[in-house]
């Protein structure tokens, strides 16, 4: 995504991650939004075994389809973070799995089974804090993911068990099956009430949550 950093106050290491980002992926041609067949809930943007941040009632939905290793990502967290900080009450954040990078379900296991220890959120930005260390195209470290993992709070060697349930791969599946019928092929990909942004830039994205918030009053 080759696009100017519009959002401001975001901290400047972001910023620079970003700025690489935004270098490494290409911008894509502008999506018209898409179309809402019934609820959200129903046309696959929302799961019930999504994490969710934000109030449940929130009458706007960001859909955010992300990988844990994926470098646009991470510089997108402290934007999505200042976007929902703008609308406290009006806008929540439902995360979907996009695991494209070789060792990526690795990393949505192990999330997955922070949540059971109520970690979450902890344990995400900790792996995104330290992406570049561990999340190396083509020979993802794992073990180093699980140590960073284990420096945020994780009771690891519970966690190694938890990743193992069949219900993990059973999130990561039902995920995909959604990436395909919404025709994701990158990451991050973001819907608002099941609406795509005009462009790849963050201003777009921003711009879409306001719209959608101000419908709402």
């Amino acid at each position: 995504m080759k696009s100017r950093t519009l959002v401001i106050g975001v901290a400047a290491l972001a910023l620079v991650v970003f700025a690489v980002a935004a270098w490494l992926y290409p911008r894509q041609a502008p999506q018209p939004p898409s179309p809402v067949v019934g609820t959200i809930e129903a046309a696959g943007y929302v799961r019930p075994h999504s994490f969710v941040i934000g109030p449940a009632d929130a009458p706007v939905t960001i859909s955010e389809f992300f990988d844990p290793s994926c470098e646009a990502c991470r510089a997108y967290y402290p934007i999505v973070k200042q976007i929902m900080d703008r609308h406290p009450d009006q806008v929540k954040l439902v995360l979907r799995y996009a695991p494209f990078h070789d060792g990526s379900d690795e990393a949505v296991k192990m999330l997955e089974a922070a949540r059971l220890q109520d970690l979450f959120i902890p344990v995400l930005e900790a792996l995104l804090a330290r992406q570049p260390e561990w999340a190396v195209h083509g020979a993802p470290n794992i073990d180093l993911a699980w140590q960073i993992a284990g420096e945020a709070g994780l009771d690891v060697a519970r966690a190694r068990e938890d990743a193992k349930r069949p219900g993990m791969l059973g999130v990561i599946n039902a995920d995909l099956a959604d990436i395909e019928a919404l025709g994701v092929t990158q990451t991050p990909t973001f819907f608002v009430n099941g609406k795509a942004p005009a462009s790849t830039d963050p201003q777009a994205l921003a711009d879409l949550v306001s719209s959608e918030v101000a419908k709402g009053q």
